[in-house]
Order: structure tokens, then C-alpha cells, then sequence
């Protein structure tokens, strides 16, 4: 039970007096009454403001009335089942080796999953093997029943079930999810359902009301709050990954644990942002919610509905704004634009020519304010694509000609846990790019060219076929892999419940290793 109400009602008879006491302190009043010359059908109240005092009161509730009857149904509650931590052995385990329950999870949101938080019974791993059940919001943005969700609200589910704004409890069915940007698709069996129009997010100002609509504390289905947009292009808060997107939509309209998922419209009702974390000391909400923009959220959609990947541009360069107090050592007459602090070797950005100090303040001949809004426009830019870059370097403006690379990191876009693809968690293993730092980890020969093999799940089709973490898998079904990508595309066309043959080399020497899948294991467990 999330919350305890307030026990006034239901126990009246520890409130009640005994029936005589009552009696005489009615006469009491009665006689008080008539006494005075006062009668009971004598007392009025003020009679309410009219509709012409209150005008733009009541044109702002019709308004708001209209814009919510219009996007709640539209709106979901996804409850997800899902395992809890296992012990291989079966046995006692030490700590450090179960990993942090709430690794992951968006600032704000950890001290609800913590030990002592509301939610401790429903998300904290155990210590031993459970079922764990979680909750979230969703938004329908198709009539055939397509919905997007954040990632976290679905990572690692067994089970989803969707309840409609009509309470229909359907089966959802994973469609793909991008940990990169933090969203998610599904889809349930159904069609003519209510959906969701998309907005422009690139055209947001501060100032402009807002929705939020969601199911807050899992129990408080059918939620709005209104607010404004407090800021746009709010910087990357996650510090597991500086290439992570930002351009995050900052609103005071409240978001609490449960509305992670759900939308954030504009007032013309239209779909401008998912709502997926919250920045508070207590963890509740506290006038700092952050959706991701639609900008961001139909581009990633639309790629995981159509392919179940989705392939994000990649420069290799390390981003902080230009402000006034570091401006004059560039020699910048404004404080605008991206500093590179980083440029990595090798990446498309250093091929490219960019050095570290260059100032990025421009991208195809389109203004760049900061670095958040550059990392969004790179990352929804496809791998490939040759890109203009204005940079000022000591003072002096250069145009620079990159050809955008793609972004990899091993379970980002091949675990097992990420089952936009059900071979991929058949298989039961995460691969990853074989990057210097790769190769040197795990001693890899700089001419042995694949995928490396960077963790397996015991009890897996991968296991069963003796594949091991530093191992490098050459070839899916005699065709070259070169990237996790191309291995998860490879592995994803082989029909269900066909074997696969896989090239794998180990320890100095190259096998052939044939994969029995299982067609009836879905989740790969």
C-alpha cells in the first residue's frame, strides 16, 4: 500500500459522544436559537462570482477540460513483471557481486527503490530469487496499438500488461527499446484505439502551458497536472554516459514515480514529450520534472517500430557549453556554442580534423546554441551522413566536413536483456564493438576482426555451445559480422527455432560453433 489515508471515516464510533450528551446538546442549540431570534432557515451565503468576473478563469477550465478529455484516453498503465536478482550457486553471495539494485534508474527515482522507500517491496532486488512487479505510464500513438514507454519502466520484463483508460487489461509484447535516449515501444493486440497527435518540440518556449498525464504511485490512474516549460534543452543529467542525449524538456508541472512514460503535451493537446525523470532531495516530486522531447521520442519510435534497432550518429567528441566566464579564452565575442574538450582518437571528429578547444556553433548552417543541443542533433543523425560543422578555432571561423559514424557500446545494442529482438535473448549474450579499450581488456590480436563476446548467461544456447566472455565471434551463418549492429541484424534473420553457425575465435584459434535455439523461449530464460 502506497499511501495511508486519513482514518477519520470508517471508525466513527471512536469519534462519536453517547446518545444523551448528543440529545441535550441539540436542545442546547435549539433553544440558543430561538432565544437569540435567529432561525436556521434564515442563514445564507454569498452568492458566486458570475461567469463575466471570472472570465479568463473559467475560459483557462474549459480549456484545460478540453485538452485533458481529448489526451487521456490515450494514456496507459503498464505493469511489469519481472525476475529478480539470481545466485548462480544458490548458495550466499557477496554483496559487491550483485550489483546495485538502483544502477540505472533516472536521479530521483533511486530512493523510491531504496530500502526504506515507498516502493522498496515492489522494485529493491532481493537476495534471493523473486518475481518483482513495477509499475508506469505509456502513450497509444497509433490506433493499431503501437505505445511508447520509457525503457526503464520496461527493462527486464517477463511480463507487461496494459490497462486502457477503458480498463481493458491487455497483453503487451516488447517491440523494441533504445537505452541511449531511455524509451521504449510495445505493442498490444487491438485496433481503432484512441492515439495521440505529435508535436513540434523544437518549437517550445519557456512560459508555455503544459500537460503532464500519467499514473503517479501506479494507483492514481488517469492523472493530469498543469504547469509550464520551464526550460528546453536542459543538458544530459546521466553520468554513466556522456554521449547520452539531452534536449530534455525541464516543467513544473508535477511528475512523481509512476508518470515516467507518459506525456507531456502541449495546449493544443499534442504529444511534445515522455516524462521520464525527476530531480528532488526527497524523491518526491519538487517542481523539477524532465521529459524527453518528441523530437528525440518519434524519431526513435518510428525506427523501432519499423527495424527494432535504432542506429544513433556518433562524432567521438566530449561537449561543455560556451558561458561568460569561459568565453574570452576562446576568444568568442558570445557566449554560445559547444566546446571540444575531448576529441577522440581515431573517431570521426579527429578524422575529420577537430581539435580539442574547437568551438562548435554551427551544424549544416544551423545556429548551435550549447553542447546538449549538438549531442541531440548528431545522435538523430544517421550514420553516414556527411555533416557541415562551423567552428571557431582561436578566434578564427573554419567549416569543417565529417562524416558522421555510428554510436556502439556493447549491451546498448546487443544484451540479451535488450529483446527488441527475441534471438537476441535466445542466445543468451552480450557482444560489444572491439574498440582499443576492448582489445586491451581482453587481449585481442588487432587482426582478428568481429564482435567481442563480453558476457553469457549460464544455463544459455551461448553457454551450451561454449562461448565465453573475451571470445570474438567472427561470422553469423558463414557471413562476416564487423559490428554488434550487424551481429544482432545476422542473428535476428535466422528464422525461430533454427540453429545458428556461429565462427567464433578463442584462446588463439578460430571454430565453428553450431547454437541451438529454443523457438518456444521467447525471453530467453
Amino acid at each position: 500500500m502506497l499511501f495511508e489515508t486519513n482514518k477519520l471515516v470508517g471508525k466513527a464510533g471512536r469519534f462519536g459522544a453517547p446518545a444523551g450528551v448528543a440529545v441535550a446538546l441539540v436542545l442546547a442549540a435549539t433553544m440558543f436559537i430561538h432565544h437569540n431570534g435567529v432561525h436556521a432557515a434564515m442563514i445564507s451565503s454569498p452568492a458566486p462570482l458570475d461567469d463575466n468576473s471570472v472570465s479568463s478563469l473559467v475560459s483557462l477550465d474549459h480549456a484545460v477540460e478540453a485538452v485533458a478529455a481529448r489526451v487521456t484516453p490515450a494514456i496507459v498503465n503498464i505493469q511489469v513483471t519481472s525476475r529478480g536478482a539470481e545466485h548462480e550457486t544458490g548458495g550466499e553471495q557477496d554483496q559487491s557481486q550483485q550489483g546495485d539494485p538502483q544502477q540505472g534508474l533516472p536521479p530521483g527515482f533511486a530512493q523510491f527503490f531504496g530500502p526504506n522507500g515507498p516502493f522498496s517491496g515492489q522494485m529493491q532486488r532481493p537476495q534471493q530469487p523473486q518475481i518483482e512487479h513495477g509499475i508506469g505510464s505509456g502513450v497509444i500513438i497509433s490506433p493499431d496499438g503501437y505505445i511508447v514507454t520509457n525503457n526503464h519502466v520496461v527493462d527486464g520484463a517477463l511480463e507487461m500488461r496494459v490497462m486502457l483508460n477503458d480498463r481493458r487489461v491487455l497483453t503487451g509484447k516488447l517491440v523494441g527499446v533504445d537505452k541511449l535516449t531511455d524509451l521504449a515501444v510495445i505493442k498490444v493486440d487491438a485496433h481503432d484505439l484512441p492515439s495521440i497527435a505529435w508535436g513540434d518540440s523544437t518549437k517550445l518556449k519557456p512560459g508555455q502551458t503544459v500537460l503532464a498525464f500519467g499514473s503517479p504511485f501506479g494507483a492514481l490512474r488517469n492523472s493530469v497536472t498543469r504547469g509550464i516549460v520551464s526550460a528546453v534543452d536542459r543538458e544530459n543529467p546521466y553520468r554513466d554516459d556522456a554521449r547520452k542525449p539531452g534536449g530534455y524538456i525541464q516543467t513544473d508541472a508535477a511528475i512523481n514515480p509512476g508518470n515516467s512514460g507518459g506525456a507531456l503535451v502541449n495546449a493544443h493537446g499534442e504529444l511534445i514529450g515522455i516524462n521520464t525523470f525527476i530531480i528532488s532531495d526527497s524523491g518526491s516530486f519538487a517542481g523539477a520534472g524532465f521529459a524527453i522531447p518528441s523530437q528525440i521520442v518519434r524519431t526513435t519510435a518510428e525506427q523501432l517500430i519499423k527495424t527494432g534497432v535504432v542506429h544513433h550518429g556518433y562524432l567521438g567528441i566530449s561537449l561543455q557549453d560556451v558561458t561568460p566566464a569561459n568565453a574570452s579564452f576562446f576568444n568568442l565575442k558570445t557566449a554560445t556554442g559547444a566546446i571540444a574538450s575531448q576529441v577522440t582518437p581515431d573517431s570521426p571528429a579527429s578524422q575529420a580534423g577537430l581539435k580539442n578547444g574547437d568551438v562548435i556553433d554551427s551544424l549544416n548552417g544551423e545556429k548551435i546554441d550549447n553542447g546538449s543541443a549538438l549531442q541531440v542533433a548528431v545522435s538523430e543523425t544517421s550514420p553516414g551522413t556527411t555533416i557541415e560543422l562551423g567552428i571557431i578555432r582561436n578566434g578564427a571561423p573554419q567549416t569543417l566536413s565529417v562524416k558522421v559514424g555510428e554510436y556502439h557500446k556493447g549491451t546498448e545494442v546487443a544484451s540479451d536483456s535488450d529483446a527488441s529482438s527475441p534471438q537476441k535473448g535466445k542466445l543468451g549474450l552480450a557482444v560489444a564493438e572491439l574498440t582499443p579499450d576492448v582489445r586491451q581488456q581482453m587481449h585481442i590480436p588487432s587482426q582478428v576482426n568481429g564482435v567481442a563476446v563480453e558476457s553469457v548467461r549460464p544455463a544459455s544456447p551461448a553457454e551450451d555451445a561454449g562461448l565465453a566472455p573475451g571470445d570474438v565471434i567472427l561470422e553469423v551463418d558463414r557471413k562476416p559480422v564487423t559490428s554488434p549492429d550487424q551481429f544482432v541484424s545476422e542473428a535476428h534473420a535466422t528464422p525461430a527455432g533454427k540453429d545458428l553457425l556461429l565462427l567464433v575465435w578463442s584462446q588463439g584459434s578460430a571454430t565453428y560453433r553450431v547454437v541451438h535455439t529454443d523457438s518456444s523461449n521467447q525471453n530467453g530464460e
